[in-house]
């Protein structure tokens, strides 16, 4: 029998996957457990694109009992991503970072993604009422919870960094889908000014419609030049796949 949590007056059953629920909330708990008062989930989209920025979301969670289905923004639909979207802007402070591709290119993605990363606590810190951030221990009290392996900053806050984040803990789901929500809309934008290279459905990435694209009508204004010299703009190299497989797989460890 299919397990469903009773949230208010909807029934959310517990899929394979889902957070919703204690399961989820297993790190925050432990975070809170150790004496931290605000915890912080960060998670980041659009790192192996072509095209397009990377962005980075952090969301306090002051609820975290959710009608809709959370989990990793990759095994939500995008229907089941913006009703999940608005669900967590009104039960959470969240901040936003958005990376360039002109910076990724300057600085590369990892730094790129650090920086988003950076830009979204700073911004989320920045909505907190005053008399809470003002107070003498308030960077004692907070606590990241980060996907991935590794983090830098210069913030003044305790992190954790958690592997494969996204599918175990409810506050970095929560971020993944927010940055995932934010970036698609970008790329919707960016399908609406640049329409000849499909952004809106491809969203960047390197299907065989974009580097058809891009052979085509050669690159747009927001391609990452610094992900292009996998394309050579006449022959597509048969190595092309594996290449950009081995690159996401590096990104995906660091």
């Amino acid at each position: 029998m299919t397990a469903a949590k009773l949230v208010g007056k909807k029934s959310v059953k517990l899929r394979p996957g889902s957070l919703n629920g204690r399961r989820g909330f297993r790190f925050e708990k432990a975070a809170q457990e150790n004496g931290f008062h605000f915890i912080v989930g960060i998670d980041e989209s659009g790192r192996g694109p072509l095209a397009g920025p990377v962005v980075a979301a952090a969301v306090l969670l002051y609820d975290h009992e959710f009608c809709e289905l959370i989990r990793n923004s990759k095994r939500l639909s995008a229907e089941q991503r913006e009703v999940a979207f608005h669900e967590i802007m009104h039960k959470a402070t969240v901040g936003v970072g958005v990376v360039s591709e002109t910076v990724i290119d300057s600085i590369n993605i990892l730094r790129a993604s650090y920086h988003a990363m950076v830009v979204a606590v700073t911004q989320l810190i920045g909505r907190m009422p005053a008399q809470i951030t003002g107070q003498p221990d308030f960077e004692q009290k907070v606590h990241l919870l980060v996907d991935g392996n590794s983090f830098k900053s210069d913030l003044p806050y305790s992190y954790k960094t958690i592997i494969d984040g996204d599918n175990l803990c409810l506050s970095i789901a929560c971020a993944s889908i927010v940055a995932k929500v934010i970036r698609d809309r970008i790329l919707h934008t960016y399908d609406c000014i640049f329409p000849h290279w499909g952004f809106a459905k491809h969203k960047g990435y390197a299907t065989k419609e974009h580097r058809a694209a891009i052979k085509k009508f050669g690159v747009a204004p927001i391609h990452r030049h610094s992900f292009l010299r996998l394309i050579n703009s006449k022959v597509e190299s048969p190595r092309l796949q594996e290449e950009l497989l081995v690159r996401a797989l590096e990104y995906a460890r660091r």
